[in-house]
């Protein structure tokens, strides 16, 4: 397994990371981790050399911490880097008492005494003034200071300019960005990574594969994909692009299947860097997804719960599907199997969504022509 050597943070951390926030579940019910089968791909992720597993307070509504304690439980303490992170969006009464309980109960539930590194969850401009009214990083110094914590850094979701203004007010020992092709440009990915690489922070990589999207595209950009290398699933294009960056400690993964687990596996183990050839057919498959039409969801479900019971990453993901395939019976079928009361119409477009979403989907807009197209179908 590749490793990146960080020697400001003295740790040698395996190029591909696993991330617990999109763990096989039960019954589609996402609190409900299908513990056989995940343990069996954390076994096989350690196996192979993978030594960073990240969680959070969210994740399968509460569920992976607790499943990540269970699972590395049996393995030393030693052998892995472990990270979680504080939420940002929470609305705390007494945010310092608040804070100690998600942390202590953070360390129990992933049955650790520390976490080799820890985030202020999902930054923006939203959440900033949330972090600076709690005196969140205050906070989480204080762990650090007392070895509870051994590098600190922070999650983000933003444009540049909020970015730096992070990166500048305090010392960060690293921080993590979603970055892709296809968000190099679109979300100004590229400017966030350079200006990281400037400070000397290093970047760890959210979303390398947009949440599945990048791993299915649509028929033309596969097709692109495919021809300059037949052998090369489009999952490994991704993951290739985020971990050819040299400032990047490593690229997190969101896995769901055993098959998932081995490709990701086979990239990384045997890592070819892209060279100047890939990185023109990478630019033309991305050119070829956006046009399809796709909504950029990438399924993190922080939109939910919605107040009136929509089911927002569900019906994206179905409006996705036809506008990649174009099979109108396939998102009729899968729409219908939506309860009503979860079906787009019944957005009332209160916005509190948006104030969630890391995308900056317009959601309240999106599901009303969803809502007009499932009617006319």
């Amino acid at each position: 397994m590749e490793k990146r050597r960080i020697d400001s943070l003295g740790v040698n951390v395996s190029l591909l990371g696993f991330g617990c926030m999109r763990l096989p579940i039960i019954g589609g019910d996402t609190k409900k981790i299908n513990y056989p089968e995940a343990q069996k791909m954390i076994d096989r992720a350690l196996k192979a050399g993978i030594n960073y597993i990240d969680t959070a307070w969210p994740y399968h509504e509460g569920a992976s911490e607790v499943f990540v304690g269970d699972t590395l439980s049996k393995y030393p303490r030693d052998s892995y880097y472990l990270a979680s992170k504080m939420p940002t969006w929470e609305v705390f009464k007494n945010p310092q008492e608040d804070m100690e309980r998600i942390f202590s109960e953070q360390l129990k539930k992933c049955k650790v005494d520390y976490f080799d590194f820890y985030l202020i969850h999902s930054l923006d401009v939203g959440h900033l003034k949330n972090c600076r009214e709690y005196k969140m990083y205050d906070f989480l110094k204080k762990k650090k200071d007392e070895g509870k914590i051994r590098r600190l850094g922070f999650s983000f979701h933003d444009h540049p300019d909020v970015l730096k203004e992070i990166a500048d007010s305090h010392e960060w020992d690293f921080a993590q960005i979603q970055l892709n092709y296809l968000d190099w440009d679109l979300l100004k990915a590229k400017e966030n990574y350079e200006y990281l690489t400037q400070k000397h922070i290093p970047v760890i990589v959210m979303e390398p594969v947009r949440g599945g999207a990048l791993a299915t595209l649509n028929d033309k950009a596969l097709a692109i994909l495919n021809k300059a290398n037949p052998k090369a699933s489009a999952a490994s294009w991704a993951i290739r692009f985020a971990a050819s960056l040299p400032n990047v400690m490593t690229v997190l993964s969101g896995m769901s299947t055993p098959e998932q687990v081995e490709d990701n596996i086979g990239t990384i183990s045997n890592f070819i860097p892209l060279g100047e050839a890939d990185y023109k057919v990478l630019a033309e498959a991305a050119a070829a997804y956006r046009a399809s039409g796709t909504i950029p969801c990438t399924g993190c479900r922080y939109c939910s719960d919605c107040p009136t019971g929509v089911d927002i990453p569900r019906i994206f993901s179905y409006y996705n599907f036809f506008q990649i395939n174009k099979d109108k019976g396939g998102f009729v079928n899968g729409y219908r199997a939506i309860l009503e009361k979860e079906q787009a119409h019944n957005c009332v477009a209160c916005g509190q969504c948006m104030n969630h979403c890391p995308q900056g989907i317009k959601i309240p807009d999106r599901l009303k022509e969803i809502a007009a197209f499932a009617a006319a179908v």
